[in-house]
């Protein structure tokens, strides 16, 4: 295993270790500390279907499993690795990130989750006339006549005569934007598209950016996701026989001769995660993938089966194939999904608004009826550019208000209005509208973080998860510590083991070929006997190949025998071999060179020794750690788990 996927492996085993506090009996004590019996069960129950090793599936090899787990935990403390500031930094990101999934307003969120759905099924293509404007900017009534005025232009002149003309990047935008669907602008501008109706332009709007006007060119139907395959020759092929648009365009030669797609994929494709599989990539959907070009290709197919011609992208010469086209679907499956992306986007904000007014109900809240004249009067216009501070005489333990038992004071508001100064730098906004904008911000804010700061008390789920984080990422920079740095910067251990262990690292036999492949077996002879006499690849081309048909391609490489490229039951044989079937098409190989099995040198075998190297680090190390810390099971308790569980 990698050391990447072993920390991924890692974090995902610790992140499924759930705890409870349920006072049931005492399974087992690491170092005197109690583990109980449900918190095991609920460990083996939540990973039971995980768990390939039947041995694992054993309570008593489940158990050794968590048992190690609570040592390394164990371990960890000791060495105060949750007292690091990187750790708590990471742990602290995450909490924030997963607070958010809990701080919500459901119908709220049910109604925004529709919505978003009904919009995914119309793709828009819309302009868009942006007059640009900063988020604190006082005169709003300039910009929103400016976008106003370029609107009527626009209906008047036409959008590319008027963006010609104004359009400069900087403070005036007008641009096409092409399709797109929900999601992809912030809410008001997404809103404004779809509730504007084609051929017509919105009325003025506001976001973050500053005034716009949308033009809806066009809605259309969504088009679904595709399933689809391609054949790729990359731009710089390792193959130095063929340009890649020259190789492109042999194999859609062949495709035209009537060769089948899949095993034209298998055969040339050097998209190695598909060409196995005929060339069939996973599923996608319009604006998922990176490429707009292949998209379209794609798309543009009309029918199942259809075949593009080669087409050019960033990553190469394609030719793709739509298998199935599905239409969007169904609300039910695609809920949850439209839910994490609801929480993340702009719409979030009428979220927490709604959150607030929820809050504001659980909560016991009382209000100082005094606070919000007393701050208007000790406003100065100072304020107006940030040297405002507050008074000699200032009351900073006066209650502002409280949230059940907790105190906010006028010191916490006060601090809250001086680093507010920054908003209303050079502006005369009204004292009234100053503090009650900030009273509401900061009421927000710390309401907010009331529920964060009790969420663990409030919500056993989201207790359970946190603390689950909490131990894997210990466990994480614990394994990182003890194993895996140690074996990958240890390098006279490493050789000392790889001198240990010559014999598992060897090399499979391999050899170098020129592989001539055509469809025809009548070809193939003629290529055999040309290829016998040997001519070159060049010569055979020129032979074989006219400018209506390609029948013969070459593929030059080095390969293990049991390579897919290869037929099976190849003989290895340096020279000219027979002719194969293999991928329906025949084959002929010049076998170049044949390289038997070897020894690999320390270098060539690296990444597998420092993975076999960490493997005995940690079964060394683990059991230091039993020596370590002392464990009690109680096999009574043991017992009764097992009866339960039918072990």
């Amino acid at each position: 295993m990698s050391l990447k996927l072993k920390c991924l492996f890692l974090v995902f085993f610790a992140l499924n270790f759930s705890f409870s506090q349920d006072k049931d009996a005492v399974l087992l004590k690491v170092d005197g500390q109690p583990i109980m019996a449900s918190e095991f069960l609920r460990v083996y129950n939540k990973n039971l279907d995980l768990v390939k090793d039947e041995s694992q599936k054993d309570i008593d090899g489940y158990l050794k499993l968590f048992t190690e787990y609570q040592l390394k935990l164990k371990e960890a403390k000791r060495l105060k690795l949750n007292e690091d500031k990187n750790y708590q930094r990471e742990f602290a990101r995450y909490k924030k990130q997963l607070i958010n999934n809990y701080i919500s307003e459901n119908k709220v969120t049910d109604a925004l989750v529709r919505e978003a759905y009904d919009r995914s099924n119309l793709d828009i293509n819309a302009a868009h006339i942006l007059v640009r404007l900063d988020a604190t900017a006082t005169d709003t009534i300039s910009a929103y006549n400016e976008v106003l005025a370029l609107r009527n232009r626009v209906l008047k002149e036409g959008f590319d005569e008027v963006k010609a003309e104004m359009h400069n990047g900087n403070t005036i935008f007008l641009e096409d934007l092409g399709y797109f669907s929900a999601f992809k602008m912030v809410y008001d501008f997404e809103s404004a598209a779809y509730n504007t109706p084609v051929g017509e332009i919105s009325m003025p709007f506001r976001t973050q950016f500053g005034y716009h006007v949308v033009k809806v060119n066009d809605k259309r139907a969504s088009r679904g996701t595709i399933t689809a395959a391609h054949i790729m020759v990359n731009l710089s092929s390792k193959d130095s026989l063929r340009d890649p648009e020259q190789r492109i365009n042999e194999i859609y030669k062949k495709l035209n001769q009537g060769e089948k797609f899949e095993s034209l994929a298998k055969q040339f494709s050097e998209d190695k995660s598909s060409a196995s599989k005929g060339g069939e990539i996973i599923p996608f959907k319009s604006g998922q993938l990176s490429s707009i070009e292949f998209e379209n290709q794609a798309f543009d197919l009309k029918n199942d089966g259809d075949v593009s011609k080669p087409f050019k992208t960033a990553y190469g010469w394609h030719i793709v194939k739509r298998i199935h086209l599905k239409p969007i679907e169904s609300f039910e499956d695609l809920k949850a999904s439209f839910e994490t992306k609801v929480k993340r986007d702009s719409r979030s904000k009428l979220i927490n608004e709604a959150m607030v007014a929820k809050l504001k109900k659980k909560y016991k809240i009382d209000y100082n009826a005094k606070a919000k004249s007393y701050f208007t009067s000790i406003l100065t216009k100072e304020f107006y550019n940030r040297t405002w501070e507050l008074p000699d005489n200032f009351n900073k333990k006066e209650t502002l208000f409280s949230i059940n038992n907790k105190i906010f004071t006028y010191e916490d508001f006060g601090n809250h209005l001086k680093t507010a100064q920054r908003i209303y730098t050079g502006k005369n906004t009204p004292f009234t509208s100053i503090i009650d904008e900030e009273f509401k911000s900061f009421f927000e804010k710390s309401i907010f973080q009331f529920r964060e700061d009790n969420l663990e008390v409030e919500n056993e789920e989201f207790a359970n998860i946190l603390k689950e984080y909490r131990d894997g990422l210990l466990l994480f920079d614990l394994m990182e510590k003890e194993v895996w740095n140690k074996a990958s910067k240890d390098s006279v251990g490493l050789e000392t083991y790889y001198n240990k262990n010559k014999s598992k690292y060897q090399w499979s036999d391999r050899v170098d070929v020129v592989m001539a492949s055509s469809a025809e077996k009548s070809n193939m002879k003629k290529i055999l006997k040309l290829m016998k006499k040997g001519k070159s690849e060049e010569a055979i081309n020129k032979a074989l190949n006219t400018s209506d048909k390609q029948n013969v391609i070459f593929t030059k490489g080095t390969y293990k025998i049991d390579d897919s490229i290869l037929p099976e039951g190849f003989k290895v044989k340096k020279g000219v071999s027979d002719i194969y079937t293999h991928h329906d098409a025949f084959h002929v190989i010049d076998v170049k060179a044949v390289m038997p099995a070897g020894q690999k040198t320390l270098e060539e075998a690296k990444g597998n020794v420092i993975n076999d190297y960490q493997t005995e680090i940690e079964t060394n190390w683990i059991n230091d750690l039993y020596n370590r810390f002392k464990i009690e099971v109680n096999e009574d308790v043991l017992k009764t788990i097992k009866t339960k569980i039918g072990h």
